[in-house]
């Protein structure tokens, strides 16, 4: 079997040597160096440029190295029917669950509001209720915001969850649909998005969703920068709709050096290392889906796409 490795972000040599223990004898193609591309039948890619994977007449199958495969459906050359897979590692789960905590027990706790009197040398208690009286919105309950919520269950938050359809998580409240949005939002103090990227998710984070949160609010995403409006975040930071916010995901990567966001008091800027691609624990679950394309069994973790996740 031929697999085609390309990301400018991940390390070809980690692949190849978790990959060669696992499924012996596996040859891995390195982009741009192709060879001949008829003899590649997978595709394990970040980000490949528009129109490559059409050039590869015997694909049958496209894996990604995130959890995310926006990236992938933004080809508009996709080849048709070729299987698009995601990557769900209990290791990216975890480490994004810890970036989650860790950011909403900063705002609960009222970080921003001590570093910005640190700077000032100014001593002052800020109010501080107790986790049970810190209302959590989690946009996203799949692999990843499901687990997200459930930690922050443990953590003592008043957790609740939103998603297009509906889903049951124990213990924590879940609202679905157009309804169930805004009653999730009307009540989240802290809202964190771990939404997967659609055309009906893009953009959502925009200045009537950050309107109808409760006056103070903050906000998280982890998401997908593509999710945030980011003039509207400005704005209702400004107008101090929004208290704070935390993005480890943007439109443009790296962040340009002259985005208003680095500068901005009430932004806490990390440059997307939420959930980062692990190759010892990632490995696995690529090579147990190669095996099955060998082998002719269904797909783990197979994408809809009409759906786009």
């Amino acid at each position: 079997m031929v697999l085609l490795f390309l990301s400018a972000v991940d390390s070809a040599a980690e692949w190849r040597a978790e990959l060669n223990k696992l499924l012996p004898g596996i040859e891995l193609r390195v982009w741009p160096e192709l060879g001949d591309v008829g003899e590649i039948d997978a595709a394990l890619v970040w980000r490949p440029p528009p129109g490559l994977l059409d050039t590869l007449p015997n694909l049958r199958l496209i894996a990604s190295l995130g959890a995310g495969v926006d990236h992938i459906f933004a080809d508009p050359s996709l080849p048709p029917g070729v299987p698009v897979v995601r990557l769900v590692d209990p290791y990216m789960t975890v480490a994004m669950s810890e970036y989650v905590q860790l950011q909403v027990l900063r705002l609960h706790r009222q970080d921003p509001a001590y570093l910005a009197q640190q700077q000032a040398r100014l001593w002052r208690q800020q109010p501080q209720p107790n986790a049970g009286q810190r209302r959590v919105g989690v946009l996203g309950l799949g692999v990843l915001g499901g687990d997200a919520a459930l930690r922050l269950k443990v953590l003592g938050f008043d957790v609740a969850g939103w998603s297009r359809t509906e889903k049951r998580l124990r213990g924590i409240p879940s609202f679905h649909g157009a309804a169930g949005l805004d009653a999730l939002l009307e009540r989240a103090e802290i809202l964190v998005c771990l939404l997967p990227l659609t055309p009906a998710t893009e953009g959502i984070l925009d200045r009537r969703l950050f309107a109808r949160l409760p006056r103070g609010a903050a906000v998280v995403n982890c998401a997908r920068g593509r999710h945030l409006v980011e003039a509207d975040l400005l704005a209702a930071l400004d107008s101090e709709q929004l208290s704070a916010a935390v993005l480890d995901v943007f439109r443009d990567e790296p962040l340009p050096r002259d985005h208003p966001f680095w500068r901005h008091q009430r932004i806490r800027v990390t440059p997307h290392v939420a959930a980062a691609t692990h190759p010892p624990t990632a490995a696995p679950h690529v090579a147990e889906n190669l095996r099955r394309l060998r082998d002719g069994k269904p797909l783990l973790n197979r994408v809809d796409a009409s759906e786009g996740y």
